[in-house]
């Protein structure tokens, strides 16, 4: 049920984004307002556990070096996330939350 309200309150939100981009053209958003409205509809970003990222690996059936290669960091970096030494941050996180999301077809 959470996955099928996710995906409607994001098809709800591609409307009303694409309704005001209409009004940004024609003059009657600001901006400042649709830049709002941009960052409002970007897919977010929450920190990951480190059982969650060995999931995520094993559930692509990938290993670390493999894994790593496609979120272009070091081996050693997704071992550490893994061990919880250091967590995961900036473009590895966002690259991590999209393959949570969409497999790693999606960042290939």
């Amino acid at each position: 049920m959470a996955a099928a309200k996710r995906k409607a309150e994001s098809g709800i939100l591609a409307s009303v984004h694409k309704t005001v981009a209409g009004l940004h053209d024609t003059g009657l958003v600001d901006k400042s307002t649709m830049h709002q409205f941009d960052e409002l509809c970007l897919t977010p970003v929450a920190p990951m556990a480190p059982e969650e990222i060995r999931a995520l690996r094993e559930r692509e059936q990938v290993s670390q070096p493999v894994f790593a290669r496609y979120l272009n960091v070091r081996k050693d970096a997704v071992s550490k996330w893994e061990r919880g030494e250091k967590r995961p941050d900036g473009p590895s996180l966002k690259l991590l939350s999209l393959v949570k999301a969409k497999g790693l077809k999606a960042i290939a």
